[in-house]
C-alpha cells in the first residue's frame, strides 16, 4: 500500500510548479497523491499572469473530504494566498495534528509575481506554522518572516533557530539565493543544526525546485523517514531531478524539472 500524501497547493498550467510538480514528486517517490487546489494561476515557463483563489470554505471542504476519507500518512503545502483561505486551512488542519506536514511558504513567484498579500504573511506564521512539522523558506521568504536580512550561512543558522523557537516546529531554510559556486540549505531540527552543501548546476530548468522539495520531504516522512534522513534523500533527489532536466526543451524561459529519475 503506498502511503498518501496530500498537497495544498496552487495549479500551474504548465506543469512545473505548484499541485502538478507536487503529484509528479509524490508519485515519482512511490507514494499516492491527492489533491486540494488553493488556487487557479495562469502561467508559464516565463511568468505568472495572474492568480485567482479559490473559495475559501472550498479549500477546506477539499481538506476535509481527503483526510477523512483517505486518511494520508502526511500533508504537504505550498501557496495559500489570503488571510481567509490560510485560516479556514487552519481549521481543517487542526483535528490532525500528528500527521507530520510540510510547508513551503510560497509568497512570490521567480519571476516577482506577489503570491501573497503582505497582510496574510503574519496569518501564516501564527496559524499555519505551529501546524507544521517542517516549514522550508528560501531567503527572500526568510527576511520577509523575520524582518531583517539573512545572507550568510551563520546567519541562517541564527534564523533557523530563531524561527523553529519561535512556531515550534522545524524550519529548512534553502540557500540558492547564496553567493558563490556552491549552495547550502541549513536544517535546525528543534535541537540542532544541519548543513547540507552542493554544487550549483548550471541550467534553466529549475522552475517548481521549491515544490518539488518539499513535496519530496512530505513524501519521505508519510513512508515513515524521520525528518533528517526524508530532509537528506529529499535534498539528495533534487539534484538528481535537475541534472535530469538539463537537456530537456519545455517552454521558452525557466523550464521545469524532470521528476521521474530512479
Amino acid at each position: 500500500m503506498p502511503a498518501i500524501v496530500l498537497s495544498i497547493a496552487g495549479s500551474d498550467p504548465s506543469g512545473g510548479a505548484g499541485i502538478q510538480a507536487d503529484l509528479k514528486t509524490i508519485s515519482a517517490l512511490g507514494g499516492y497523491a491527492a489533491a486540494a487546489i488553493s488556487a487557479i494561476t495562469v502561467q508559464n515557463t516565463l511568468g505568472v499572469q495572474s492568480v485567482t483563489p479559490v473559495d475559501a470554505s472550498v479549500v477546506a471542504s477539499q481538506i476535509r473530504a481527503v483526510m477523512e476519507d483517505l486518511h494520508p500518512q502526511a500533508i504537504k503545502m505550498g501557496m495559500t494566498g489570503s488571510e481567509e483561505t490560510i485560516q479556514a486551512i487552519a481549521e481543517a488542519l487542526r483535528p490532525y495534528p500528528k500527521c507530520p506536514t510540510v510547508l513551503d511558504p510560497v509568497m512570490a513567484s521567480t519571476s516577482g509575481h506577489r503570491l501573497m498579500p503582505p497582510s496574510a504573511i503574519h496569518t501564516l506564521c501564527h496559524l499555519l506554522f505551529p501546524l507544521c512539522t517542517l516549514v522550508t523558506p528560501n531567503l527572500p521568504e526568510t527576511q520577509r518572516i523575520l524582518g531583517r536580512e539573512v545572507t550568510t550561512i551563520d546567519e541562517m543558522k541564527e534564523a533557523a533557530q530563531a524561527l523553529s523557537e519561535r512556531y515550534g516546529c522545524a524550519f529548512l531554510l534553502k540557500g540558492g539565493h547564496l553567493e558563490g559556486e556552491s549552495m547550502c540549505d541549513v536544517l535546525f531540527d528543534g535541537h540542532r543544526h544541519h548543513l547540507y552543501a552542493s554544487p550549483r548546476i548550471s541550467t534553466t530548468n529549475l522552475h517548481g525546485t521549491g515544490c518539488t522539495l518539499s513535496s519530496a520531504i512530505a513524501t519521505l516522512l508519510a513512508q515513515g523517514q524521520e525528518l533528517t534522513e526524508a530532509v537528506r534523500q529529499g535534498k539528495e533527489y533534487i539534484p538528481r531531478a535537475i541534472a535530469a532536466a538539463r537537456p530537456l526543451h519545455i517552454g521558452h524561459g525557466n523550464g521545469p524539472l524532470w521528476h521521474f529519475v530512479s
